[in-house]
């Protein structure tokens, strides 16, 4: 079974429906057990980091994160999903301060130097060599809508997408794995991605 978190953040629905054409049970739930429990755990987001921080926090999302990092159980992380798993956000708070994330990976996510933002429709990626998230999907665009982004990753895969500057568009790194892009809305390719991340379960 493949959990949906739900924290208040995240189109849900489309998410869960794309998930189900893998052929997987899917779920959308808060229940932090059923979450723990399952095979694959996705994590949406939407909108501010900081708005996805405190809905993450208020259900306990980010130790349930760690505990299953811990457990080499797979999570995949989309858009600000992603993001939040990066120490630190610099989309300031009211009080002008940094925002701390779940902390998976030490870099932080800036704005992108861009002559418009938000970086909003499709975008060619460069995935690297054995890729398992996007093994035969070749020369492939997908669908974003963001303004932020983790400029550099140490994770162990990282894929690159391009728009005014270099930023992170994927990484694969063990049990953990996250696209600044929605493969919900990314058609055949986008759902190409999410068949092979559950394949690899």
């Amino acid at each position: 079974m493949i959990a949906i978190l739900d924290y208040g953040s995240g189109n849900l629905r489309s998410a869960q429906r794309a998930f189900e054409t893998s052929g997987a049970d899917v779920v959308v739930t808060s229940d932090i057990q059923v979450c723990r429990e399952a095979k694959g755990l996705v994590v949406p987001g939407v909108g501010a980091f900081q708005a996805c921080m405190k809905g993450l926090l208020a259900v306990g999302g980010d130790v349930l994160i760690r505990q299953r990092l811990e457990d080499q159980r797979p999570t995949l992380g989309i858009c600000v999903g992603m993001q939040i798993l990066f120490s630190s956000g610099t989309e300031k708070d009211r009080h002008g301060s940094t925002l701390q994330g779940v902390g998976i990976w030490e870099e932080s996510i800036s704005k992108l130097d861009a002559p418009i933002l938000p970086h909003m429709g499709w975008n060619s990626v460069i995935p690297p060599n054995k890729s398992a998230l996007f093994h035969g999907i070749d020369h492939e665009s997908f669908y974003f809508v963001h303004s932020y982004a983790a400029k550099n990753s140490h994770a162990r895969q990282v894929t690159w997408g391009n728009y005014g500057e270099r930023f992170v568009a994927a990484v694969e790194d063990g049990a953990i794995s996250a696209t600044q892009f929605h493969p919900e809305k990314s058609g055949r390719a986008g759902l190409a991605l999410i068949k092979n991340w559950v394949g690899n379960l």
